[in-house]
Parts: structure tokens; C-alpha cells; sequence
């Protein structure tokens, strides 16, 4: 990407191996102890070319993240320096067991050992800011930034090919009673109930007249434990993000019936959200902290660097599985296992820029489809609705971002004017107007609300 780095003033440039060096010596002057977090002096600053009044208050933060490709560029933007070089030098990227982990690690902090924030299915920052998945403690959230569009799948075991379970499923009625009377109703599993991956197979099976809640059984399944538990038999289908959906293609397990890019083309996927005191705590440093993953979400973009990007989310450290996994889905090229083969960048897991504009905004539009999607399987009270664009505009920071996109120096043309995408349509034809959040769920033939 030849423009990438005039999105960048030189004055903020530094080099990752000088960024390092500093860290290493901030780290040993400062220590580490939970009240003492090591600061940025307006002299270090100054050697790192930081302006004065963008010096973050701290260079520590810890941030949870899943190994699915969604959290990329949080990886990336510690491994390529960005962190550093917005002077955030001591960034711990932490891998969370599952999402409940991720859920109890952000509600304790860390300063309990716990996280600050980091990558997050929606709605979920809208929920433990309530306390709804929090055993009733609020523990305000900010969304801060969206971290990619598509990278995620629905797959389907190997039994059920040839059935006609694809992106629209034919006879679905019939399928799904057959698989009752055959000895027990069709399992499908996502990573965390109520939330990005529930959503998709249930819109995606509803969208065929199939009910997600009385035709199947529900299944909540850490990501990296779907592809064994699909091998033993004991669930049918699992909707997740890469790599896990194209593992039982490449180990012949299954299918992929439908890409979510196919379902809805540009979707949001997963967002960064942080603790909400941290950041009142620490604006400037919150700012740092989206300048380096914008940066990493370009680099990200750029598909000339895909291949080390593989090569180093791949690693043990990070998702621990073959490169060759990652490889063809991060070009957009998937095999899905049933005939059917695509090969198209417009469908991979996109990361800075799509289709449709700016992939790291964090559009209120969408954070709306996700609370009315909430109430149309009850997740929700049905009233929620009423108050939903007050509660969006407490929970989503899209003013920071714009802040920290204007201080990096993004170009006006990749900055959103407005904080909604507008009218979304859907693989059936179904559209979302947030203008109209009743009306779209007042024309769902199949939901609980």
C-alpha cells in the first residue's frame, strides 16, 4: 500500500528496534507495581517524537484477545512496534481461555490480575456495562474502535453434505425433523450466547423459516474446541471466526455452508472496548492505543503483507495452528468443502477499509442492529428499543476515534462524517434501517420478541 505511510506524519515515525530499547529502559527505571505504572517523561517523548500534548499518561495496558483472526490487529500492532512507537511500550496481549474468561477478566481489572479491556463480541461491552452477564455488577465499558469486517463461518459436519444445507437451506423444515426423528434435534454451537456468533446462525437458519430456539439445540463451544467436538460427533454445526470454520475442510470433518460475508456483506464483526475508567483515567494513552491499531489495521489491509501476517498469528504463541490454515482465507480464497470454491479479497476478513468505507469506525448503526437483534430473541426487554440510540451514545466512543484518527494524521477522506452506515441489506433481502429499528424487527417472520 503505497499511501500507507503518508497517512503518517515523519515527525511521529519511529523505529521499532529505538521504540523497543526505550521500553526496555522505562521498564527497568520505572518498575512495574500496580500503583506506580510506568509513565512517559516529556523527555523520552521528545526522543520518540511524541508532541507534547499527545504523551500518554501510562505505557502499560493489558488487552485480552481470542486466537481467531478478528484480533489481528491487536497482534500485529505489538509485533510490527505501533504500540511502541505511539509510546504505549509495555502492551500486554493476553490470550483468553474462552469468552467468559475474557468476560470475568475485564470485570476484576488488571490490577486484580485481570484485563483493561480488549477484543469483544457484540453486544457484549453493552452487557457487562449493565451487569446482564456480570452476576449483576456494572462494570462501564467504552467501545473504541471496530476491528474487522467478515472472517467468519458457519460449518457444517461432513454427515449432512449433499443435503442441502448451503448459504439458503432447501427443505429446511424437513431436514431439521428428519434429524429429530433420526435420534435428536440438530446441534449447533457458537462461541458465547448472546452475541456476534449467535447471532449469524440464528439469522442464518431463521432466514430459511428454520426457529434457532425450537427446531435446534443451541450449543455454546470455545472457538478452539469446536473442530475436536465436531471429530467426535457431538455437535452438527459451529459458527466462529477463521481459522477454526476452514480447519474441518482442510481435515475433511465438514463443510462451510455459508460465509458471513455472504450473509451480509461487510458486516461488523468484533470491536476493541476498554474498561471505561481506564480510559477516563488515561485519555491520552487511550488515544496512543487506537493511533497504533489504525496503523496495524492498514498494514493489516494490505495485502501484500498477509503472508507475514500468517506467519507470525499462526505461531504458538498466538493462534497455534498451521499457517496453510490461515493462508487462503486471508487472500479470500476458500475451498467450503462442498463443491463450491471462492476467490475473492472483497471476501476476506477486511481490516482498515471495505465496500462500503471505514472498517475501524465504530458506527452506532451497527452497535443498534446488535441490541435490536437482542431483542428479537429476548436477550433484551422488548422496551429496550426505546432507549437503545441513549444507551449507544453512553457505551460507544466514536469521538475518541475521531480524536486519534485526527492526531495520526488520517486522511479526511477515511474519516466517516456520520456515525451510522446507513440502510444494511441481508442475504434474503431483509433490510435494516437504523432510522427504524421497529420496523425491521416488526418484518421478522421468525423471533421471540
Amino acid at each position: 500500500m503505497s499511501s500507507f505511510n503518508n497517512n503518517f506524519s515523519r515527525r511521529r515515525f519511529i523505529a521499532t528496534a529505538g521504540a523497543t530499547a526505550l521500553g526496555s529502559f522505562l521498564l527497568k527505571a520505572c518498575g512495574n507495581p500496580p500503583e506506580d505504572t510506568p509513565k512517559v517523561t516529556s523527555t523520552q517523548a521528545a526522543k520518540i517524537n511524541i508532541p507534547a500534548d499527545q504523551v500518554p499518561e501510562v505505557t502499560k495496558v493489558k488487552l485480552g484477545y481470542l486466537p481467531i483472526v478478528e484480533s489481528a490487529p491487536l497482534i500485529i500492532a505489538k509485533e510490527k512496534g505501533f504500540f511502541a512507537k505511539y509510546g504505549m511500550t509495555d502492551v500486554d496481549i493476553s490470550k483468553q481461555a474462552n469468552w467468559g474468561a475474557a468476560r470475568d477478566n475485564v470485570k476484576i481489572g488488571s490490577s486484580a490480575g485481570g484485563i483493561d479491556g480488549g477484543q469483544w463480541q457484540m453486544p457484549m461491552p453493552y452487557l457487562i456495562s449493565e451487569g446482564i452477564i456480570t452476576d449483576n455488577l456494572k462494570v462501564p465499558m467504552y467501545v473504541l474502535l471496530q476491528l474487522n469486517t467478515q472472517g467468519n463461518g458457519i460449518a457444517i459436519a461432513g454427515k449432512h453434505k449433499d443435503k442441502g444445507v448451503g448459504l439458503k437451506i432447501d427443505k429446511a423444515k424437513e431436514f431439521f425433523e428428519k434429524a429429530k426423528s433420526d435420534g435428536g434435534k440438530f446441534k449447533a454451537a457458537f462461541t458465547f450466547p448472546k452475541a456476534n456468533q449467535d447471532f449469524w446462525i440464528r439469522y442464518w437458519l431463521a432466514a430459511s423459516g428454520v426457529d434457532p430456539d425450537a427446531d435446534v439445540e443451541l450449543l455454546t463451544v470455545p472457538s478452539a474446541q469446536t473442530v475436536a467436538n465436531m471429530k467426535t460427533g457431538t455437535m452438527d454445526a459451529f459458527s466462529t471466526g477463521d481459522p477454526w470454520p476452514y480447519r474441518i475442510v482442510q481435515e475433511k470433518i465438514g463443510f462451510i455452508s455459508a460465509l458471513t460475508a455472504e450473509i451480509w456483506k461487510a458486516h461488523p464483526e468484533e470491536y476493541l472496548a476498554m474498561r471505561a475508567d481506564w480510559v477516563d483515567k488515561n485519555p491520552k494513552a487511550t488515544k496512543a492505543m487506537l493511533k497504533a491499531i489504525m496503523e496495524a489495521q492498514q498494514w493489516c489491509d494490505n495485502f501484500d503483507n498477509r503472508k507475514e501476517l500468517v506467519q507470525i498469528v499462526a505461531t504458538k504463541n498466538y493462534y497455534g495452528v498451521a499457517p496453510e490454515i490461515l493462508e487462503g482465507p486471508m487472500m479470500g480464497k476458500y475451498d467450503l468443502g462442498d463443491g463450491r470454491k471462492v476467490d475473492d479479497k472483497s471476501m476476506a476478513p477486511l481490516y482498515w477499509k471495505d465496500a462500503k468505507g471505514n472498517v475501524s469506525y465504530p458506527y452506532q448503526s451497527h452497535d443498534l442492529w446488535f441490541l435490536t437483534e437482542s431483542v428479537r430473541w429476548g436477550f433484551l426487554p422488548k422496551d429496550s428499543l426505546a432507549t437503545a440510540k441513549d444507551w449507544i451514545k453512553k457505551v460507544n466512543r466514536e469521538d475518541i476515534w475521531r480524536e486519534a484518527a485526527k492526531e495520526a494524521g488520517i486522511a479526511v477522506a477515511d474519516i466517516p462524517t456520520s456515525t451510522s452506515r446507513g440502510i444494511e441489506e441481508f442475504f434474503d433481502g431483509t433490510k435494516f434501517d437504523p432510522e427504524n429499528p421497529q420496523a425491521y424487527l416488526d418484518g421478522l417472520k421468525i423471533k421471540k420478541a
